[in-house]
């Protein structure tokens, strides 16, 4: 009898040396002491009363005891919910309402704050100096415990939706979910033992957490922990590391810094970027200073990572590659499948795709098909051979004067100027025309004005496409994922009509 998550990740290095994670101040973690601190932390887990199926609510600063935590949650046969830091005290109020947990682990600065949240949920807590609850609790306890026996169907995480529309939604993701995704990417990427990944990420999320650090430990990688993304701690770490995935964000970031050059990255085999779409100029200025042309993949909380560029193979610059094995995807309108080469919604079916949402039935049989596939309300493009391309979401999709217009395509004519840095199309109420399109633009060059860019787009795309108005403005609104919030634009710009 097995913990099918368990086993695969964490049980076979009990006896592994090799070292998992180095910290920020420079101290190892082998595996085999890792796997000694995960059962140290189960048997707090069990001892505030955490029972298999029960959720565990984690908001919780980034350190070895938080993915530690991640393991023991598994090991009791628990589920591990991991939530934003970032979210508020009304934000946290619904999640844990919603999940009902049978254990909170928060950080110790806001203990009493979670604590009136939390009401009669035991509370624990993390904190950087090692003095919270939860880690003082593990110190003198056993170094094995006993594995709590769940199979590939049972519950292995609830992470809720970013709720960019409505309330967040929470998606349950079973073992087999997990473990599909991360076994598959893990040969896909060819990650192994020989590679060192630089993680700057954070660990409530998808891209961190399942995709960074499930492949690290099925590999048996090494993973240089960092609490947070920092320029000048990438760059120290890039020589002696064979492996970044990150967010668009690092590589700008990175490129913008003059120390970051190709002979500093010559030991590097891969980066991988996620979470919010790269521009075709990152793209290029990136495999111009450096040799590397990034590869780019797709995937969302519902369905972990559903394509990638090749390893092994042509990676194309404002494409997301081809479905990983495994896993099927098709284009469709309506349910019906649409000619290669035309926009429709990306609906995905395979192992890695959740068990529906958290209380919430209605919601998982509107884009759970009865057929197993998900429509996961992204827009795209399939070519003949297979590569998708992600034209927007349908959510923001612009119906204007009954005309589609779909913001991927007048983004990247708009960033394609001189001076442009980076560019957000989006749509807000119009009493005539039911939407008007608004492109909020962030400039590199102050010599370029509104009505500069108005004049190179316009012989550029149709005129029903044409932004009706250029905002100028130092910075997108962002998700900790470095998601564009449209949303946010919407409401603020339709205040303004």
């Amino acid at each position: 009898m097995t913990n099918t998550l368990y086993d695969a990740l964490f049980a076979r290095h009990a006896q592994n040396s090799a070292i998992f994670i180095t910290q920020d101040d420079g101290t190892n973690v082998t595996y085999a002491a890792f796997v000694a601190r995960i059962a140290q932390l189960a048997h707090v887990l069990t001892g505030a009363g955490v029972r298999p199926g029960d959720r565990v609510v984690v908001q919780a600063p980034k350190l070895t005891d938080t993915i530690a935590l991640y393991g023991a949650t598994l090991q009791v046969g628990a589920v591990y919910l991991p939530l934003n830091t970032a979210y508020t005290q009304s934000e946290l109020d619904y999640f844990i309402t919603d999940a009902a947990p049978a254990l909170v682990v928060c950080d110790a600065r806001v203990e009493a704050e979670i604590a009136g949240i939390a009401g009669q949920t035991p509370v624990l807590t993390l904190a950087t100096d090692g003095t919270g609850s939860l880690s003082v609790q593990a110190h003198d306890r056993p170094t094995t415990f006993r594995t709590v026996v769940r199979g590939p169907d049972d519950l292995a995480a609830l992470l809720y939706t970013s709720g960019t529309t409505g309330r967040s939604k929470g998606a349950m993701l079973s073992h087999k979910n997990l473990l599909s995704n991360a076994q598959t990417l893990t040969d896909l990427w060819q990650i192994t033992d020989a590679d060192r990944l630089i993680h700057a990420l954070p660990i409530f999320h998808t891209h961190g957490l399942f995709v960074a650090l499930n492949t690290a430990f099925l590999a048996g990688a090494q993973v240089r922990l960092m609490a947070a993304f920092d320029v000048d701690s990438i760059l120290q770490e890039l020589p002696s590391s064979t492996l970044l995935m990150g967010v668009p964000t690092f590589y700008t970031r990175l490129l913008n810094d003059t120390r970051f050059t190709g002979d500093l990255v010559k030991n590097m085999r891969l980066f991988v970027s996620g979470s919010a779409p790269l521009l075709a100029e990152t793209h290029t200025a990136f495999e111009a200073r450096t040799g590397h042309r990034i590869l780019e993949r797709y995937g969302m909380t519902e369905t972990n990572m559903i394509t990638s560029n090749p390893y092994d193979g042509e990676r194309v610059a404002g494409t997301v590659g081809y479905p990983l094995p495994g896993t099927q995807v098709r284009i469709t309108d309506n349910g019906a499948p649409v000619a290669a080469g035309e926009v429709g919604m990306i609906e995905v079916r395979g192992d890695n795709v959740f068990q529906g949402y958290w209380n919430m039935p209605e919601k998982t049989a509107e884009e759970l098909r009865a057929d197993g596939f998900f429509i996961t309300g992204d827009l795209g493009i399939q070519t003949e051979d297979g590569r998708i391309s992600i034209v927007g979401r349908q959510k923001d999709l612009i119906i204007s004067g009954g005309y589609n217009i779909y913001p991927k395509e007048i983004e990247d004519v708009i960033n394609d100027i001189d001076g442009v840095l980076e560019s957000a199309v989006f749509g807000i109420p119009h009493p005539d025309f039911g939407e008007s399109v608004l492109a909020s633009v962030v400039l590199d060059n102050d010599d370029v004005t509104a009505d500069s860019i108005a004049s190179q787009v316009a012989p550029l795309l149709a005129r029903f496409k044409h932004p009706r108005r250029y905002i100028l403005t130092d910075a997108l609104p962002r998700n900790a994922m470095g998601k564009v919030q449209k949303n946010v634009l919407r409401a603020a710009h339709s205040a303004k009509a």
